[in-house]
């Protein structure tokens, strides 16, 4: 990740601190229990292709959810649609809510692990984006995120990390003990990581909504550009179903 987008969305990000979460909607304040908990993509229809099937967890907050854009327009959605565009039969599970901390994402995981219909061939992980919204102690979301990440340990599930960085207006110290979770989780964990979930889209107008904050459909493809193949890779690296 360059510091140019970086820094030139750093002023977007500190003044949508102002929010108490990212993607504040208006259902976020609803008990987790009637939450929206695990919804099947939608992006393209199913084509027949070919080798073994795969089911993808995708478990975050509102960059995974598609907060602000159309059903079908989500990152998960695009994600399964170039992955089955690549003939690999795959179904992405979107699991993103809104709003979510990592200690939300820490509470639900199991149990959202365990309502699922299979096990899931690989989760994708992406959280803390509210964490930096709120200006949570970085060590609360590291052990939020070590603790999800031991409970996939001890399913045995494959994990693909996205993760998120904070903007230099929150100081050196905070954004050193903040920055470094997820490459330090990623090698504990032998997870696969992309560093940035907005990497390229961030400071973009052209790719966020007015929020700032989050992607619009066009940033969502430049995201699934580069996330897909890290993705494709975790499969192909699988052993055969």
């Amino acid at each position: 990740m360059t510091k140019t987008p970086y820094v030139a969305g750093a002023a977007l990000l500190q003044a949508a601190m102002l929010l108490s979460a990212c993607g504040a909607a208006p259902d976020e304040a609803a008990p987790a229990s009637q939450r929206p908990t695990a919804t099947p993509s939608r992006a393209a229809p199913v084509v027949p292709v070919g080798g073994p099937r795969r089911v993808i967890l995708a478990f975050g907050d509102s960059l995974y959810a598609g907060y602000g854009l159309q059903r079908g327009q989500s990152l998960p959605d695009a994600i399964q649609a170039r992955l089955r565009g690549q003939g690999i039969d795959a179904t992405v599970i979107n699991a993103g809510v809104s709003g979510d901390t990592t200690a939300d994402g820490r509470r639900r995981l199991a149990y959202t692990l365990d309502r699922l219909k299979t096990k899931p061939d690989l989760v994708m992980l992406g959280l803390g984006g509210n964490d930096v919204l709120r200006q949570l102690d970085p060590a609360e979301t590291r052990a939020n995120m070590a603790a999800m990440l031991d409970e996939l340990d001890r399913r045995k599930v494959p994990v693909l990390l996205t993760g998120m960085m904070a903007p230099p207006n929150l100081g050196p110290d905070f954004a050193g003990r903040f920055n470094t979770i997820w490459p330090d989780l990623a090698r504990r964990h032998h997870a696969a990581l992309d560093p940035f979930i907005l990497a390229g889209v961030l400071g973009n107008r052209r790719l966020m909504l007015t929020d700032g904050v989050h992607p619009n459909a066009a940033g969502v493809t430049r995201i699934a550009d580069r996330v897909a193949p890290l993705v494709a890779k975790q499969l192909s690296a699988l052993p055969p179903g």
